[in-house]
């Protein structure tokens, strides 16, 4: 447990030096650069669209971990669109009250099984 959270705590930290110098030296135009790079169909769209199907199993696993609930729905939103910054902070805190990485996966389920 203790190496998914050292993972899971320096990829967060990475990845916020990097989001911050990255929307110091760009701002915040994600989106059309995002959705840009897919319309032009090369290899960045590429990366984007798949990246996209990952975000999208992001927020559905979080929604199903939840029991798809008010709080798992509007977690899922905050999955969808905060990718990797918000997956590394929520998987870091269910692993604080979880005995094991299967039950971090799957909750209540894993309890009940």
């Amino acid at each position: 447990m203790n190496v998914l959270r050292l993972v899971l705590a320096a990829h967060l930290a990475a990845l916020t030096v990097y989001t911050a110098m990255v929307i110091e030296n760009h701002g915040m135009t994600l989106m059309p650069v995002f959705f840009g790079d897919i319309v032009t169909m090369a290899w960045p769209g590429q990366f984007n669209l798949d990246f996209m199907g990952f975000l999208i199993l992001s927020a559905l696993w979080t929604a199903w971990r939840n029991a798809f609930s008010g709080l798992g729905l509007l977690l899922a939103v905050v999955a969808l669109f905060g990718g990797m910054m918000f997956l590394s902070i929520y998987l870091l805190i269910l692993s604080f009250s979880a005995r094991s990485i299967p039950e971090i996966l799957l909750g209540n389920a894993a309890r009940s099984a």
